[in-house]
C-alpha cells in the first residue's frame, strides 16, 4: 500500500481557498489528478466567481501537477453530478472525493431564520449527499474509493451561534456511519475530518494572533491526504486536526444496566440506576451496526448475580 496518489483522480469541493485549496495542492503534490471545485461565492454562499478555482488550478500546474477547474455549486443533485462528471470526462474516473464546500450563517437559535437553516443544510449536508451519491456508483464498480467528509467541533461538541452549521455537520456523521458499512465490501472507505484552521470562515473569531498562526489550514491536509490514500484502511473514523495536532474522535456507550424485560420496567427503576447508566468509566467504543451493547446486557440476565 502506498501513500502516493499517482494515477488517482480526486475531486475537492470548495477548493478555491482555505482548507480546500490546501487539500487540492497536497493531493496534487502526492500525484493525484485533481478537479478543483469552487463556486467562488462569499462565506455566506452569495455570488459566484470562477477566479478562485482557476487560481488554484494554476498553482497546481506551476508545481508540475495536473488539475482542471469546476465552478458548480454542490447544493443541487444536478450540479453535483456535473462536478463528478468533470473528473470522469477529464481523467476517465473518480477515486477520491473530499467533501469540503461550506457556508456560514451564524446566529443564536432564538434569532435564527429557518431559511438560513435550510440553506446551510443544503450546502453542508445535502451537498455532501449529492456529491457522494454521484461518485458512489463509479467507485463501487471499480472496487475502489476514498470519501472524506468535513465535520466540525460545532457538531460533535457544540458551539454558540452555530445551531444550523453544527447540526448539519453532525448529520453527515450519521451518513458516514451507514455508508462505511455499505461501502466496505467494494473497498470504498468513508471517513471524516474535523479541522481547526484559520480560513475565511473563521477569521472573525477574535483569537490571539500568535495562536491564529498555529491554525494554518496546511496543517490539516496531511490527514486528508492519508485518508485519501491506499494506506488508509479504516472507515467510519473521525480524525481531528488542528495546529499540527491530530486525534481520533469516537462514540462510546457505557456498560449501563439491564432490567428483566419480562417484568415491568418503571421510571423509578431507571432513576435508581441512573448513576450506573451514566458511569463513563465503563464506556467502550461503539461498533458498526445497530446492536450496540444490547446483547451483552441481555446476556447478564442468564448469569447469577455477583
Amino acid at each position: 500500500m502506498t501513500l502516493r496518489l499517482d494515477g488517482r483522480v480526486a475531486v475537492v469541493t470548495g477548493a478555491g481557498a482555505g482548507l480546500g485549496r490546501q487539500h487540492a495542492l497536497l493531493l496534487a503534490r502526492q500525484g493525484a489528478k485533481v478537479v478543483v471545485n469552487d463556486l467562488g461565492g462569499s462565506t455566506s454562499g452569495v455570488g459566484s466567481d470562477s477566479a478562485a478555482a482557476d487560481k488554484v488550478v494554476a498553482e497546481i500546474k506551476v508545481e508540475g501537477g495536473t488539475a482542471v477547474p469546476n465552478y458548480e455549486s454542490v447544493s443541487t443533485q444536478e450540479s453535483a453530478e456535473r462536478i463528478i462528471k468533470t473528473a470522469v470526462d477529464a481523467f476517465g474516473k473518480i477515486d477520491i472525493l473530499i467533501n469540503n464546500a461550506g457556508i456560514l450563517r451564524d446566529k443564536s437559535f432564538g434569532k435564527s431564520d429557518l431559511k438560513d437553516f435550510a440553506e446551510v443544510f443544503q450546502v453542508h449536508y445535502w451537498g455532501t449527499v449529492f456529491c457522494t451519491k454521484a461518485a458512489w456508483g463509479p467507485m463501487s464498480e471499480q472496487k475502489y474509493g476514498r470519501v472524506v467528509f468535513t465535520t466540525s467541533v460545532a457538531g460533535t461538541s457544540g458551539n454558540f451561534g452555530q445551531s444550523n452549521y453544527g447540526s448539519a455537520k453532525a448529520g453527515m456523521l450519521g451518513l458516514m456511519n451507514c455508508l462505511a458499512i455499505e461501502g466496505r465490501k467494494n473497498n470504498v472507505l468513508v471517513n471524516a475530518i474535523s479541522p481547526g484552521a484559520l480560513t475565511r470562515m473563521t477569521d472573525n473569531l477574535g483569537l490571539d494572533e500568535s495562536f491564529m498562526k498555529k491554525l494554518d489550514p496546511a496543517f490539516v491536509s496531511p490527514a486528508v491526504a492519508w485518508l485519501a490514500s491506499e494506506r488508509c484502511d479504516v472507515t467510519a473514523t473521525i480524525i481531528t486536526a488542528a495546529a499540527g495536532g491530530f486525534g481520533r474522535l469516537h462514540f462510546f456507550e457505557t456498560k449501563g444496566v439491564q432490567f428483566d424485560p419480562s417484568q415491568p420496567i418503571t421510571v423509578e427503576l431507571f432513576d435508581r440506576a441512573f448513576d450506573r447508566i451514566n458511569d463513563l468509566s465503563t464506556a467502550d467504543p461503539t461498533t458498526p451496526g445497530t446492536e450496540g451493547r444490547m446483547q451483552e446486557r441481555l446476556d447478564t440476565l442468564a448469569k447469577p448475580a455477583a
